[in-house]
């Protein structure tokens, strides 16, 4: 029997160990889907649990803001530095302490007797999901054959995007049912299967025979210019583009830009490798991830809000009416894998960006208090169907000719640049949605209240609602150019 470290060849000349790796590649890949499933929940299912929890704090609007952007922000800045920590110390230990850890923050979280303390529990949890993201790529990477990698990162990345759109339909009916504490709790039960079943089915690894090297600075600069940029546009809305915050928050973010890669260019281990860029293609597929997560990931938060600020609706009615986009992208997504066999990746990148925007133009175009809601429902599975079937499209035109020994570092740019756009977009959109309406209405929209002030604010907030929307659309029809520009670069 050939032992776990021993060259991919062997795989092809014993055919019962090819059986037997495939059998525990499949568990692997059983493991790292449910864990990523109990993370992508959490993360997006308080989107429409998020008013229910703000009544229950009676939080401001800036503390609505960051119950959801701190776990962002946490998130999207460590994922590379715990991606280094699992080399040294194994991904496996490093794989199970974050299922530990999350599901043990998720039981205090649940149990917040403030909204600071329930943010930093946000923070802990976003610490132990980037020790899973960043493994969990590896873990099905070094598992299953080449000849299948493919397949199983598929796979993997569908159970992600599921999690994360199927959140907000989860969380409604949680919030409304159970109360918004039981968002946090069904973790639970989740993380103690994951657990256990990672500790019987993860082989050990032997750790790498050299120090640990960090790029502390990098890590360091990255968190203070984008923390500075989340901290002024989540404020810009109450306090203007004069403030000495928000001109602060943005003049360190202006100068954090060039100094981290001034940084990153004289560093021997840096947070992100930006030899990465060299090739076009990549680097073209990397910008064009971050475009699209721009655009159409806030999406779903919008949403959950305008149902229960303009609408009046309950969390599970929310939850229940944002399924279409879940829907849409949960068809689109495994059938994608199918269709790349006989299509190339970047046509169907291309055209997925072609369907997204269509999808925005057709939301922004129809969004109004009055409009009916299966007119609503149509343009978000347009959205859904071009979300869906973009990421891996997008993954594999950039990853499919990447050598070997740089498809890990590639792919951590990857995630970390979607992260980025995610975080962002989700700043802006928060912003921009509340910026018509005077400052002491804008708690109404986080706490779902609004419809109940007057139709006048409605309408402001839907104001609002459009110009986040046209921003969206000018990202998307940018991630189109870009992604063309990608296609191109290869010819």
């Amino acid at each position: 029997m050939r032992t776990v470290g021993a060259p991919s060849t062997a795989l092809e000349t014993d055919p019962q160990d090819s059986k037997d790796r495939i059998r525990y590649a499949w568990r692997v890949l059983g493991v790292v889907c449910l864990a990523s499933l109990m993370s992508g929940l959490n993360q997006s299912s308080l989107n429409v649990a998020l008013p229910r929890i703000v009544l229950h704090f009676n939080a401001s609007a800036f503390e609505a803001n960051w119950i959801l952007l701190a776990f962002m922000l946490t998130n999207t800045v460590l994922m590379i530095f715990f991606g280094r920590l699992a080399d040294v110390f194994g991904r496996r230990r490093m794989y199970l302490m974050g299922i530990a850890i999350f599901t043990a923050t998720s039981i205090v979280a649940g149990f917040s007797p403030s909204v600071w303390f329930l943010i930093a529990c946000r923070i802990v949890q976003a610490a132990a999901a980037a020790m899973l993201i960043t493994n969990s790529a590896a873990l099905v990477t070094s598992a299953f054959p080449k000849r299948m990698m493919g397949q199983g990162l598929g796979i993997y990345m569908s159970s992600f995007s599921l999690a994360q759109l199927l959140g907000p339909t989860v969380g409604g009916v949680l919030t409304t049912e159970l109360g918004w504490q039981w968002t946090f709790w069904f973790n639970v039960p989740l993380g103690v299967i994951c657990l256990i079943w990672g500790m019987r089915v993860l082989e050990r690894t032997p750790r790498i025979a050299e120090p640990l090297r960090l790029d502390v600075l990098g890590n360091t600069v990255l968190l203070i210019g984008l923390g500075m940029l989340l901290l002024a546009l989540s404020e810009v809305g109450n306090l203007g583009w004069g403030s000495v915050l928000v001109v602060v928050g943005l003049g360190v973010f202006v100068i954090a830009v060039p100094a981290f890669v001034m940084v990153e260019q004289r560093s021997k281990f840096p947070v992100v490798d930006l030899a990465t860029f060299r090739d076009p293609v990549v680097g073209l597929g990397v910008l064009a991830g971050f475009l699209a997560t721009m655009s159409r990931f806030a999406v779903v938060i919008m949403m959950g809000l305008y149902f229960q600020a303009v609408l009046g609706d309950s969390p599970t009615q929310a939850g229940l009416k944002i399924l279409p986009l879940a829907a849409a992208a949960i068809v689109t997504s495994p059938s994608t894998g199918m269709l790349l066999r006989r299509i190339s990746p970047r046509t169907v990148a291309i055209a997925s960006c072609v369907v997204a925007s269509a999808g925005l133009l057709f939301l922004l175009l129809v969004i109004s208090p009055s409009t009916p809601y299966y007119v609503l429902a149509l343009a978000m599975i347009v959205i859904g169907l071009g979300s869906g079937s973009f990421i891996p499209a997008n993954s594999m035109a950039m990853l499919m000719d990447v050598p070997s020994h740089r498809l890990g570092i590639t792919n951590a740019v990857r995630i970390m640049a979607q992260s980025s756009g995610v975080v962002i977009s989700t700043a802006l959109v928060l912003t921009i949605i509340s910026t018509p309406l005077p400052v002491h209405l804008r708690e109404a929209i986080f706490k779902g209240t609004l419809s109940e002030v007057s139709d006048a604010a409605v309408m402001d907030l839907v104001v609002g609602y459009r110009w986040a929307l046209g921003l969206m659309l000018l990202t998307s029809i940018a991630c189109l150019v870009t992604s063309m520009a990608g296609r191109n670069s290869r010819k």
